[in-house]
């Protein structure tokens, strides 16, 4: 464990000696809390740990490696294709359930789906909502139906998987007025900022950049959004850390948003940006006990 440890360290690998610790599990099949009551490796796994080693100070992402990615109580399939959720969106993903179990049988979207994350996270967390995800990427898409179906086979509430681009402004068009939620973690990376090796060698790009200024794909969602929601209905936007004005200020200039809001993650930095469609029915007021969180 100290060698594989000093290799994923001199690899530039952060949590080196964790992710060492994941990796030996991996191969023992144990949890990694109970590592050191499991058995020495066989050759065989000695031989395959050794080689996962390798393969992780070539940067590999761990997920890769495993299959596996957890995001809150799930754990997805997740490899080549698809992008490799991260921690950062589970505070996303959380504020939307929250929202949405302030509702009676809620409609929530989550556009950009990828692996499903978000989705199957609201579909597990808020049983009474109607679910639906949307996807274009043929390969996430399949990784998406893949964990659906896992989901399903576990006990969860089905999604709905639609398999379209977020920035056609026809998008869902048999939802306008009626999404109670929508949630999108977009590809935000500005075209010109370098990226680690696991997400520049493996996550696929349209899953990462967005456009010159990282804002190619929020635009338009949050233009849709407008159009999906209902009147008191909650959006939810992930966006890259240099957008904390940017994003809010796209809201505001929409007409169509009120309580917008800028929502900061565990480091401080600039996370996700929430608003509430201008409320002139029966929702009107209730958005302003949902900025809980805000910055």
């Amino acid at each position: 464990m100290a060698r594989a440890t000093r290799a994923l360290t001199a690899a530039g690998v952060e949590s080196a000696r964790a992710e060492a610790e994941l990796l030996a599990a991996y191969v023992l099949d144990v949890p990694r809390g109970r590592l050191a009551l499991a058995d020495g490796f066989t050759a065989v796994q000695r031989e395959r740990f050794e080689a996962l080693v390798a393969r992780r100070a070539d940067r590999e992402p761990l997920q890769h490696l495993t299959g596996r990615a957890g995001f809150r109580h799930l754990e997805l399939a997740v490899g080549p294709g698809v992008f490799v959720p991260r921690p950062e969106t589970e505070l996303l993903a959380g504020w939307g359930i929250e929202v949405a179990r302030t509702r009676s049988a809620p409609l929530v979207v989550d556009l950009c789906s990828g692996s499903g994350a978000i989705a199957l996270a609201v579909a597990q967390e808020v049983p009474a909502a109607r679910v639906v995800a949307v996807e274009r990427s043929p390969a996430a898409l399949e990784w998406l139906r893949r964990n659906a179906a896992e989901r399903v086979a576990a006990g969860d509430r089905p999604i709905e998987v639609v398999a379209a681009d977020v920035t056609d402004p026809e998008l869902l068009a048999a939802l306008v007025g009626e999404v109670d939620v929508l949630l999108c973690n977009p590809p935000y990376v500005p075209r010109a900022v370098a990226v680690p090796p696991e997400v520049a060698g493996h996550d696929p790009d349209e899953a990462v950049f967005g456009g010159t200024d990282g804002l190619s794909v929020i635009r338009p969602v949050l233009a849709r959004a407008g159009d999906l929601l209902r009147p008191g209905g909650a959006l939810g936007v992930e966006h890259d850390d240099t957008h904390g004005a940017a994003v809010p200020a796209l809201l505001a200039a929409d007409g169509r948003y009120v309580d917008v809001a800028e929502h900061r993650d565990l480091a401080g930095r600039s996370r996700f940006a929430t608003a509430s469609r201008r409320a002139d029915g029966p929702h009107a007021g209730v958005a302003k006990a949902w900025q809980t969180g805000s910055s």
